[in-house]
């Protein structure tokens, strides 16, 4: 494996690059869809469950069958690649959003609004706060979700250290197959772990903040 990317630097840089941008761009898309999303079904229980089982079926659908559906839809390429990732990492974060803003003792968020809180200074200094260790949580499984499933974006063209697995499955290359295989591997474990210190960091921070 090592001897591979020795021979071989620049595509395993371009297809770790596209890697990352694949991932980066539909980890950020998850982010402006469900924080805001999830805050907003906070405010209007009356969609919330239609919008809870919605989700739940997304997250029944493999990532492969939701990258096929994208063919006929967008075609081949990046764009349905990030769409359909997007939807792969979406159920994670929406369902921590809601369930950890839903969560908070309703007894602090009374008290809050007793003291003249308005409703945006509730969600801002109480709500968000308490929630944020479960939200981050809802991040951290999102991302490591999405490195895994964008290596399969490669069957539909779009890029990724998927493209080393499946062009050395062809043509009988194991040591790149192995290289990218074992890429993956160790992006999402270093995904796992920076944000479970990341997590782990921030919900100290609240403790110390709270104590």
């Amino acid at each position: 494996m090592a001897q591979w990317i020795a021979a071989n630097p620049k595509i395993f840089i371009v297809a770790l690059q596209n890697h990352l941008w694949l991932t980066g761009v539909a980890l950020s898309a998850v982010l402006l869809i469900a924080l805001p999303l999830g805050l907003l079904l906070t405010r209007q229980r009356r969609f919330a469950n239609a919008a809870m089982a919605i989700v739940n079926i997304l997250r029944t659908v493999p990532s492969l069958a939701l990258l096929v559906i994208m063919l006929p839809l967008l075609g081949t390429g990046f764009l349905p690649s990030v769409v359909a990732l997007t939807l792969y990492g979406l159920p994670a974060l929406l369902l921590n959003t809601y369930t950890g803003l839903t969560e908070v003792d309703a007894d602090i968020v009374d008290a809050a609004r007793g003291q003249g809180f308005s409703d945006a200074q509730v969600m801002t200094r109480i709500e968000i706060p308490l929630a944020l260790p479960v939200i981050f949580a809802g991040i951290r499984t999102a991302a490591v979700q999405i490195v895994s499933a964008a290596t399969l974006a490669a069957f539909i063209g779009g890029g990724g250290l998927g493209e080393l697995i499946t062009a050395g499955m062809a043509n009988f290359n194991f040591p790149q197959l192995i290289a990218g295989a074992v890429a993956v591997a160790l992006l999402a474990l270093t995904v796992e772990i920076g944000f479970a210190g990341i997590e782990r960091l921030m919900t100290r921070q609240l403790r110390m903040g709270a104590s």
